[in-house]
């Protein structure tokens, strides 16, 4: 199976968007995916059809951050639960560890770099959510491998 694709959800009606054009840009994103297609609890979806304005730590320009998915949830007592959820590996929601020589290398200011830039998206994900009264969430490969 390859890593990146085209999903086609097999409830079209439970997405909200384009189902012709659902992209998974991982195997992760495409688990979660079937996990809201075929789950009964999940009343609505999208993939990346949400634009939330960001700030960069690097340049302060603005930017645009498409979260992964939005997700309407039928919870047990019966209430709906709107959250956009965010699939990362668990190595990029921590800060990097520096490495042990004094000198900073490539690899590693990359890493900080992209921690940067995902924590002003994320915070700005929360800001957003918290306006609209819904849950912002980052599951990783902890809950997703998990039953």
């Amino acid at each position: 199976m390859a890593y990146k694709g085209k999903y086609k959800p097999k409830n079209r009606d439970k997405y909200k968007g384009n189902p012709t054009n659902i992209i998974y840009r991982s195997l992760w994103e495409r688990r979660f995916m079937v996990y809201c297609d075929s789950n009964d609890s999940v009343v609505k979806w999208s993939s990346e059809e949400i634009v939330i304005p960001y700030r960069s730590p690097f340049d302060r320009k603005i930017h645009k951050y498409y979260p992964d998915f939005w997700v309407k949830i039928k919870k047990h007592d019966g209430t709906i639960e709107t959250s956009i959820i965010e699939v990362k590996p668990k190595s990029q929601t921590v800060p990097p560890k520096p490495r042990l020589n004094k000198r900073k290398s490539g690899r590693y200011l990359l890493e900080m770099k992209r921690y940067g830039v995902n924590e002003a998206k994320w915070k700005a994900a929360t800001t957003y959510c918290e306006y609209k009264n819904w849950k912002f969430k980052i599951i990783t490969e902890d809950q997703l491998l998990t039953k």
